[in-house]
């Protein structure tokens, strides 16, 4: 995919900054959520959803994560929208196998489902978006919230062993890990899931210094989080868990876009962090149960990834290092 630019610098779609020059996110609004209760508003229900997302966006990679990890390709429909950005939001090209229209109304941009939803919407089109087929509405735009949804929700039309009940360890949002998993949850997002944005899109010295070094402070801490027993393979134990789909996301991305392309530059993973690289690898790489087969690997496009970057920050150049994307892997490290 390469990097063509359609769009104005100057249009208020592009404008990621304050006037401090720090990268502020925008609060999801649409935060119902689907339930296996068949009074519920939106109940669980085969084929009845439609989860949009693109390649490049790793909020949205955490959906589709979790949707191949639970075998939900047969229950809940998948749209891509193009990695691009243009001045009136994400929308559906055809290219680099992503939805030519979207299929349920034929729109062009993701604006219009929006606005299909709520007519007086204002805000930004975000990427993931679950949508209701049968009401016609988005249910939730917020990764954080579609993926605890995706973990049992839909349990009852997946085989036995991809239900949470049944899943070694607990399942993906385990009862005796959850206050350990919220508590990293806080600091990973704000310093590195965000942390690269906002040092990525920081348009003064000042925001950028001001990110920049909490971002590889982080990554040291978890680091050394790794180096204990009890935090192996995975970064709480034996089992993947929450804790870990919301760093790959992110760790995924950093060598191949991050260092380059957001200036995250201090360090590299491959070169710099030898347990971290260990971790990433594992789970890119993993094609067993663990995996469901490979859900990390068969979710991550670095084509997209590079060209969307390099779109967001208003370039033309897609870099070609590193090479290859990611190192193999060998389980005797």
């Amino acid at each position: 995919m390469s990097a063509k630019d359609t769009s104005n610098g100057d249009d208020p779609i592009f404008k990621f900054t304050d006037k401090d020059g720090q990268f502020k996110r925008q609060t999801s609004q649409f935060r119902s959520h689907v339930s296996p209760d068949p009074e519920a508003e939106f109940t669980a229900e085969a084929d009845r959803y439609v989860l949009y997302i693109n390649y490049g966006c790793p909020w949205a990679h955490r959906t589709n994560i979790v949707r191949s990890l639970k075998g939900l390709q047969n229950v809940i429909q998948l749209v891509v929208t193009d990695s691009e950005l243009s001045p009136k939001g994400w929308y559906f090209s055809g290219r680099d196998g992503t939805a030519p229209k979207d299929p349920l109304y034929g729109f062009t941009y993701l604006s219009e489902l929006y606005r299909k939803a709520d007519p007086n919407y204002s805000a930004r089109y975000t990427v993931p978006v679950l949508w209701d087929k049968k009401k016609e509405t988005i249910v939730n735009n917020e990764s954080a919230d579609i993926i605890r949804m995706l973990y049992s929700a839909f349990d009852a039309f997946v085989p036995e062993h991809l239900r949470e009940v049944n899943k070694p360890g607990g399942g993906l949002y385990p009862d005796r890990l959850r206050s350990e998993i919220d508590a990293m949850n806080v600091w990973v997002y704000d310093t590195v899931n965000n942390g690269v944005y906002k040092t990525g899109f920081a348009s003064t010295q000042e925001a950028y210094d001001a990110n920049i070094y909490p971002l590889f402070k982080s990554l040291d801490r978890l680091e050394e989080h790794l180096g204990h027993k009890d935090h192996q393979p995975y970064l709480f134990g034996a089992h993947i868990t929450e804790a870990d789909i919301r760093l790959y996301v992110t760790l995924i991305r950093f060598d191949a876009a991050y260092y380059t392309i957001f200036k995250c530059n201090l360090k590299m993973v491959r070169h710099d962090y030898p347990r971290l690289h260990a971790w990433l690898r594992r789970l890119y790489w993993d094609e067993g149960t663990e995996t469901n087969g490979g859900a990390f690997r068969e979710t991550t496009w670095f084509n997209h990834i590079k060209a969307g970057y390099v779109l967001a920050v208003k370039g033309k150049i897609v870099p070609a290092g590193p090479l290859p994307n990611i190192l193999p892997f060998d389980e005797k490290e």
